[in-house]
């Protein structure tokens, strides 16, 4: 079973964000992958200027491969570590026929990159995706994860409009470890008010759930089990 996706249709922009070590720019780099097989055109634009090491970057032969169009920072997959933010992320607002799917920086501190767009994404509508984990010792508390939401819609002056629950334990994750999350992502959703998408799992995992909203991933960043 895998989630249905058309309701990221429209508004054409999705903002995934969520606290460090959430497994968000996976979970992008799926989604997008995943809105290719129903839209054209659509593109990844990787705004995480806080954390360079666990790039969307490292996907990229996978999504061009898809057809999807990849927006990276100069500095992507180097070692040079300067915050910095692609001047084509402009082309995300400027074509109005594009899909984009945009990796933000984890907590407020990556968020607040977002500012500068605050404006042009209020023009053209979007919807911003919060990725939380049972697992992350610091949101593991329903409590913690709606006050890291907060604190990421004030820094990017932007509403958080729906839940990702990406709970694992990478090689270690079981069914029951993903299940053992749906009370915390309820939880989280009715303490916030802002609404649970997805849950997502690995492929193996997700065949052996049943889950209207399951979206099962593939892992495509580098270094993926060592955030954890």
């Amino acid at each position: 079973m895998s989630a249905d996706l058309s309701f990221l249709h429209s508004p054409r922009i999705t903002l995934i964000t969520g606290h460090y070590g959430t497994g968000k720019t996976n979970v992008a780099v799926n989604l997008a992958l995943a809105l290719r097989l129903s839209l054209s055109p659509i593109a990844l634009a990787d705004l995480d200027i806080v954390n360079p090491y666990f790039r969307s970057a490292d996907a990229r032969q996978a999504l061009e491969s898809a057809g999807v169009e990849v927006i990276l920072p100069a500095y992507a997959n180097t070692n040079v570590d300067v915050p910095s933010l692609p001047a084509r992320v402009a082309s995300v607002f400027d074509r109005p026929d594009l899909h984009a799917v945009l990796d933000v920086g984890g907590d407020d501190a990556g968020a607040t990159a977002l500012g500068q767009y605050a404006s042009r994404l209020e023009e053209c509508g979007y919807r911003m995706l919060a990725v939380i984990n049972a697992r992350r010792p610091e949101i593991a508390r329903p409590e913690d994860a709606v006050a890291m939401l907060r604190a990421i819609e004030q820094a990017s002056h932007l509403k958080v409009t729906g839940l990702i629950n990406n709970t694992h334990l990478c090689e270690e994750t079981t069914p029951q470890t993903v299940e053992s999350s749906f009370q915390y992502a309820d939880q989280c959703a009715r303490l916030s008010g802002v609404p649970l998408v997805l849950t997502t799992a690995e492929e193996r995992i997700a065949a052996q759930l049943q889950r209207p909203d399951l979206l099962p991933i593939r892992l495509y960043t580098k270094n993926y089990l060592e955030r954890f």
